[in-house]
């Protein structure tokens, strides 16, 4: 039974992603319904989403650290609580500044509780299927366009924004503080939880596996990987009606890459468990900076279909593979703290890049300058990924320092 338990950690942590992520992303829903009825700008709006970003980096690393130190189910009652939180304030705001606080930092810290803590617990679980595990937790991020977006649309049928905002942050917290509940360790790391502060016999410490090559390595690509690919995310739809598809049109490509994303996870994880998740990650990196470059010459929506399936794929399936290495490299006594620290470092080039895109449109009047560098840098995090050290045959074997 405790073998198979591992399955309903997976299912909890994606639940968690889901609503999170896509509690967070729909304030996209939100923008003209909140912009219209309080006056406030498209801009300052829009801006929550930098400060959650920002908080969901810093969240990450704290949330990661707990949750080595006293487990993820307190971790995740938080995560639950500040969402929640978040959304109710948010919702009665009077304000910009406040609704920047209460949108920005409750609801980035929840996310950053819900994604690089649950992804270690999950990994921490299985022995066999560690890729694919890892890779189920994340794809529930990638059903959040798909279940919360909607959601929030068929409330705004029918309500004013703030009820809508205000019923979404009481529905979280009927979903997601039950479910917390059901969190728990794996029976191999019970033993070893007093100790996540203390080297284990041939371990680190956190402190001392921050410092690594290891570690260095590994987040430098997630950053270089989240950098060059989040600009042209944010920036699909508006890049599309640029170059003559209709708005419709141009969400569709949207949608397709989160769809895409989904599979790409399942296939690369299954990937990764078969070959190993190093040369998986840099065939998905490479991948997806060739399709980058590919949306240059798009312009017809049939074409724009095809980059985007490709590209979404691509940076999808390799997210979560940075769970898996981190896993691989620094065991799961120290993985929460290893794994939310990477993710502090991706949540700067998932911020950096869309602000970097908008400038480049505004400076030149196109996103060309956009693609092609974040083409430069996603071939940059290829070139890193090359440089990760070979995985420890055995679990005593000393780090190398930076």
């Amino acid at each position: 039974m405790e073998r198979h338990y591992g399955w309903v950690i997976v299912a909890i942590g994606a639940l968690m992603g889901c609503i999170g992520m896509g509690s967070m992303f729909s304030l996209a829903i939100f923008l003209d319904p909140i912009a219209a009825a309080t006056g406030w700008s498209r801009a300052g709006i829009s801006a929550s989403m930098t400060v959650a970003f920002l908080a969901m980096g810093l969240g990450a690393f704290g949330w990661g650290w707990v949750s080595d130190r006293h487990g993820p189910r307190i971790v995740g009652i938080a995560g639950g609580l500040l969402l929640g939180a978040g959304l109710v304030l948010a919702s009665r705001a009077t304000s910009l500044l406040a609704f920047q606080l209460a949108y920005g930092l409750f609801l980035g810290a929840a996310v950053g509780a819900f994604f690089a803590p649950m992804m270690a617990t999950a990994s921490a679980w299985f022995d066999r299927h560690r890729a694919l595990a890892v890779s189920l937790v994340s794809a529930g991020l990638g059903m959040a366009p798909v279940t919360v977006a909607p959601f929030a649309q068929w409330l705004l049928s029918s309500h004013d924004w703030r009820t809508a905002q205000l019923i979404i942050g009481l529905v979280a917290w009927a979903v997601l503080l039950p479910a917390a509940l059901l969190l728990r360790r794996p029976p191999a790391m019970i033993l070893a939880a007093t100790s996540a502060g203390t080297p284990a016999e041939g371990g680190l410490t956190g402190r001392q596996a921050l410092g690594s090559r290891q570690f260095v390595v590994l987040a430098a690509t997630f950053f270089a990987c989240c950098l060059a690919h989040s600009g042209p995310i944010f920036h699909v739809v508006s890049y599309a009606m640029v170059c003559g598809v209709s708005a419709m049109g141009a969400v569709s490509i949207y949608s397709l890459q989160g769809l895409a994303g989904l599979g790409g996870r399942l296939l690369l994880g299954v990937l990764a468990d078969r070959h190993g998740a190093k040369p998986v990650l840099i065939g998905g990196l490479l991948l997806q900076a060739l399709a980058i470059g590919a949306f240059l010459p798009a312009r017809s929506l049939g074409e724009f279909y095809a980059v985007a399936a490709v590209f979404g794929l691509a940076y999808g399936g390799v997210m979560p593979l940075y769970a898996v290495l981190a896993r691989d490299y620094f065991g799961p006594r120290i993985m929460g703290t290893v794994f939310g620290a990477a993710t502090m470092a991706s949540c700067l080039g998932m911020a950096a890049g869309p602000v970097i895109g908008g400038w480049i449109f505004d400076r030149f009047s196109n996103f060309a300058g956009m693609h092609l560098s974040s083409l430069a840098i996603g071939l940059g995090a290829v070139a890193i990924a090359f440089t990760f050290p070979p995985l420890p045959r055995l679990r005593s074997e000393r780090l190398k320092p930076a």
